[in-house]
């Protein structure tokens, strides 16, 4: 997470907050742990170990501990049930319903998912602050995936979900990082507003203009940032453009990041 998703949310109004309430709560520090009744059982697998990735030391982040699930024991009776693999693949795919609705929550993600496999942690925020988050496999850049919640202190009811980085998850629509230009138009249907690329909140999308992305079900929003391969001097400014402009596709843009939020 950093400044210039925390300006697109804002932007798109995946964020509802004065700048005075974000900055209050941006400087908040992270809530204490839920109630016995939100703690998963499994989240007693031991240790947390120090995160792969590397991050500004005002960024660093714990990570807990991944790994698979342990084979059954040998003195197990060859009629005990085994024990259930996470559901992996559905790691790759975020929808606006289900383990990722608006009603979801930390335990939720870690039944689905492990609590191996998720923390609940700082994540950097605007200006080298930090945000409490759950964090999906955060050892595994290409599946790490960042989850904000309304209820901190219960880690409950999804406020924003973060695609970027090397991840590999895919977003309602197909959606996903590296999409081009194109490709995000058929998803909406026509084209969309975009922000140019210089300045604040460049490459950020500021309008879908009534397309399939803007009517998401759940009341699910969806908010990008795109950079380009390259940038013509008329796209080089913080105007807004058509994604149909004749700039925007000389500079060929391709999705950059992803918010998915309520």
């Amino acid at each position: 997470m950093n400044d210039r998703w925390l300006r697109a949310a804002l932007l798109a109004g995946l964020i509802a907050a004065t700048p005075a309430a974000l900055s209050a709560q941006m400087s908040s520090q992270p809530p204490e742990p839920p109630d016995d009744q939100l703690i998963d059982p499994l989240s007693a697998a031991g240790p947390q170990a120090k995160p792969a990735r590397s991050r500004p030391a005002s960024q660093t982040r714990p990570a807990a501990q991944g790994g698979n699930i342990s084979a059954p024991e040998q003195s197990a009776p060859q009629t005990a049930t085994k024990r259930a693999a996470p559901r992996t693949a559905a790691a790759q795919t975020i929808a606006c319903t289900g383990v990722f609705a608006r009603d979801s929550s930390h335990l939720r993600l870690a039944m689905v998912f492990d609590s191996r496999n998720l923390t609940f942690t700082e994540v950097g925020g605007q200006g080298g602050s930090k945000i409490p988050a759950s964090v999906l496999f955060p050892n595994d850049p290409k599946r790490r995936l960042e989850v904000l919640w309304n209820d901190e202190p219960r880690r409950k009811d999804t406020r924003l979900i973060a695609i970027d980085g090397q991840s590999t998850w895919t977003g309602p629509k197909g959606l996903r990082l590296g999409l081009p230009l194109a490709a995000i138009e058929k998803i909406n249907g026509k084209p969309f507003k975009l922000r140019g690329f210089s300045g604040e909140n460049s490459g950020t999308v500021t309008d879908w203009l009534g397309g399939a992305l803007e009517n998401l079900p759940e009341g699910c929003k969806i908010s990008i940032r795109l950079i380009p391969d390259s940038k013509p001097a008329e796209a080089a400014n913080n105007s807004d453009f058509l994604s149909s402009d004749a700039a925007m596709r000389t500079a060929k843009p391709k999705i950059a990041e992803i918010l998915i939020g309520y």
